[in-house]
């Protein structure tokens, strides 16, 4: 069967069985030994006590001053001071920076691998990786919750690409071939290694199902490192690990050709360009125009309609139309839909082939074990956003965990990237959705580390470009998506975002948000930068009792490589914008220096 056979599979898998209630135990933050705040001239200073449950009223949330390098840079030791320094500064000179992977290969050559790796444990590794096992990081996570800042745990071993990067899986073959495809999910050669262009992310390749299973270990060991390391933290995870990438790719087409099929019909309606929210279809003209189309009876769709309890107040918005789709499975020939171009009814998906309706299972049975994992270890899931011709699906799997898995408290969050045009629209929809469900809505919000690739792959294959097109407009998306979930999360308490940004400007606007609209540092509102970046932010948030957290790689020298490469052309774009960070870097040198302090034991 077409299509509709993924959705019994999707919704069969889902089903399986239900979670057990979760576990919350988890060791309590000790300082490292050995660990001296001296240096920095006095230790963690303790935040504000949570506030009382039930309390009517509670203070407003502490000030944060970000311009303070004394107390942005207490947790730091002299040589981390210096290394920062020489690091980021380095990380802001172009010619190295684009001639990194080079550099990196020629030092290895000339020094040997045990030098090397004392070279890369002084600057790179050391300021944005944790260290090699889930025993070496240990000191250093310890370290930074006693300053008040958490962590999401990244292993970061990439892997290199295969000869098969961007086979045609049999199911396209059958089908006549990718040109049937829309451009922008058709496989290209040139975008099979998918982590060309990208800055701030690491990716997996796919070799078959079992390298899958590998990775689902992979996780696991990460969860059972952030319970052991790290309070009430986060273990980040990527699907495009645990699933074959084309299969992501056919799957988030057909999600996407339908939500455009509805979109069309309200434009017909007069409704072309309204919030989505907004946009609803009359059920009686729906009916009437799947009939004229050819695509059902009116008693066939008056049966979907009635089998789903949709439609009972005479309109169907995004929601239910989706709703609509997971039923179709009950029907007995494949979904026809109209082409844009043609006005040909086609059909939705020729077929999911039994491999790939074996793969929906089992991409789905990971994520459960991961969940279940999690939730006994008292660790959340990150479920980190990739590439737009992914994200489709990535992010309909993970809202079916979300559904299994959230019910009482938030476990699994999704990422919404806020560079995409669609960004305000996924945000409100899955939120709708959470509250008709019943479930915690739980996001990490980013801008995006994709955009190089994204804008380069939509000019070469010829489709609309994905991202919007300036920066501001970026920012402009972001603020808007924070500002509905900050008032949804006043309004219902049933929802969780952590704030993932550099931009100390964002941070200065979530903070005056919150104030405003009454919302105190608690687990419903965090905020997150990278390891190595914008201390100047976190360890003052941490300081002033906000929820914060470090996104911490780890994993052996050689194998980061990859991962050090791409933060080193992260940081170049970064540091071409602001030199904030380094300048508050060069004070607190300077006034260590000047009392003495700089070169004391």
């Amino acid at each position: 069967m077409a299509l509709p056979s993924s959705a019994r599979v999707l919704r069969a898998a889902v089903r399986r069985c239900d979670p057990p209630s979760r576990s919350r135990s988890a060791p309590a933050a000790a300082a490292p030994r050995g660990f001296s705040p001296a240096a920095a001239g006095a230790g963690p200073r303790p935040g504000p006590p949570p506030p009382p449950r039930g309390a009517e009223r509670r203070p407003p949330p502490p000030a944060v001053d970000f311009g303070n390098p004394r107390e942005a840079f207490r947790s730091k030791s002299n040589a981390e001071l210096l290394r920062g320094l020489l690091v980021l500064g380095l990380c802001a000179v172009e010619p190295l920076v684009q001639h990194n992977q080079q550099l990196l290969q020629l030092c290895q050559r000339v020094l040997g691998q045990t030098l090397f790796e004392r070279l890369m444990k002084m600057t790179f590794y050391g300021q944005f990786v944790a260290g090699e096992d889930q025993e070496a990081i240990k000191p250093l996570l310890r370290r930074n919750q006693a300053f008040g800042v958490g962590a999401v745990l990244d292993y970061s071993v990439e892997e290199d690409l295969g000869d098969g990067r961007s086979r045609t899986s049999a199911a396209e073959k059958e089908m006549g071939g990718a040109e049937k495809r829309e451009k922008q999910y058709r496989v290209h050669q040139g975008f099979g290694d998918h982590h060309g262009g990208v800055t701030g992310a690491h990716t997996y390749f796919y070799a078959d199902e079992a390298k899958c299973d590998q990775h689902m270990e992979t996780f696991l060991r990460c969860i059972d490192a952030s319970s052991g390391s790290s309070e009430d933290g986060f273990s980040a995870i990527k699907l495009t690990a645990l699933a074959r990438p084309q299969f992501l790719v056919r799957f988030s087409e057909v999600l996407v050709k339908w939500r455009r099929f509805f979109h069309q019909m309200a434009a017909e309606e007069g409704q072309a360009g309204w919030a989505v929210l907004d946009t609803k279809l009359q059920v009686e003209k729906l009916q009437e125009a799947l009939a004229n189309l050819g695509i059902a009876s009116k008693a066939e769709s008056q049966q979907w309609f009635t089998g789903e309890n949709l439609g009972t107040s005479g309109t169907v918005d995004l929601l239910e139309w989706n709703r609509l789709f997971d039923s179709h499975s009950k029907l007995s020939r494949p979904l026809l839909i109209p082409n844009r171009k043609t006005g040909q009814l086609e059909p939705l998906l020729s077929r999911f082939s039994e491999e790939e309706e074996l793969q929906m299972k089992r991409v789905l049975q990971r994520m459960d074990v991961l969940a279940r994992r999690a939730m006994e270890k008292g660790v959340r899931l990150m479920v980190d956003a990739e590439q737009s011709y992914f994200q489709p699906a990535i992010s309909r799997l993970t809202v079916e965990m979300q559904r299994r898995f959230n019910r009482s408290q938030p476990l699994i969050y999704n990422t919404y990237q806020c560079y995409l045009r669609e960004a305000y629209n996924n945000v409100t929809g899955d939120v709708e959705l959470s509250r008709r469900e019943g479930w915690h809505f739980s996001t990490k919000l980013v801008r995006g580390a994709y955009m190089e690739q994204e804008r380069e792959r939509a000019a070469q294959m010829g489709y609309e470009d994905p991202i919007n097109p300036t920066y501001e407009k970026t920012n402009e998306m972001y603020h808007r998506c924070l500002d509905y979930v900050l008032e949804e999360i006043k309004q219902r308490r049933k929802a969780s975002v952590m704030v993932a940004t550099h931009n100390e400007d964002t941070v200065k606007f979530t903070l005056r948000r919150m104030m405003e609209l009454g919302i105190h540092p608690s687990e419903k509102v965090c905020f997150g930068q990278l390891l190595g970046m914008c201390d100047q932010i976190t360890f003052p948030l941490g300081q002033a009792g906000f929820p914060v957290y470090k996104y911490v790689p780890y994993g052996p020298v050689n194998e980061v490589l990859p991962y050090l490469s791409r933060r080193a052309q992260e940081n170049r774009g970064f540091m071409q914008r602001a030199n904030r960070e380094r300048d508050l870097l060069w004070k607190e040198v300077k006034r260590r220096l000047l009392s003495g302090n700089l070169f004391s034991p």
